[in-house]
């Protein structure tokens, strides 16, 4: 994405050969929990987060994790790894009976939790960058589009209750 600021990671691969790319992933993060703005995100997903800034993180040591995109909350996009290459946000995931949608999707960050409104500097560029993402990936429309809650129920609940998925999807529509 050219209007992206780049922050490249270290923690990506390639996709299997011959893999479409077919889903988009919403996720949320915030680090610590619930306080924006900080660098910590970018840290985590470059692989040098300083695990003792905050007692929280502790249970992050060693975690190999990124994301294609993170919209911060005055609508900033960052990218971390090329959107032909595999990011690792979804984890131990399924979608339609598929399993490891790192495979197939691209994962968008916003920063933010379950529980707080998303800005609407977010929602605007959210809707850009997806449907720029469609128009590259013309296998991916609204139907699959989901949260990082539809692939890895168990475990996860972003993008959470606060996120808007009806003026989300009437935006991209």
């Amino acid at each position: 994405l050219t209007s992206a600021t780049r922050v490249p990671s270290p923690n990506f691969n390639q996709r299997p050969p011959g893999t479409d790319i077919t889903l988009l992933v919403i996720h949320n993060i915030s680090l610590p929990a619930g306080c924006f703005g900080l660098p910590h995100i970018d840290a985590l997903f470059q692989g040098c987060l300083d695990v003792q800034a905050d007692d929280s993180f502790t249970e992050l040591s060693g975690l190999q994790v990124s994301a294609h995109f993170l919209i911060r909350r005055d609508g900033e996009i960052v990218q971390y790894v090329s959107c032909d290459d595999r990011a690792w946000h979804a984890g131990v995931s399924q979608f339609e009976g598929r399993e490891n949608c790192n495979d197939f999707a691209i994962g968008i960050e916003l920063e933010g939790t379950d529980f707080v409104a998303y800005t609407d500097a977010q929602y605007q560029q959210l809707t850009e960058l997806t449907l720029e993402i469609m128009a590259q990936y013309p296998m991916i429309n609204p139907k699959r589009i989901v949260g990082h809650c539809d692939i890895a129920p168990i475990r996860k609940t972003d993008p959470g209750e606060s996120f808007d998925w009806r003026r989300y999807l009437d935006a991209i529509c």
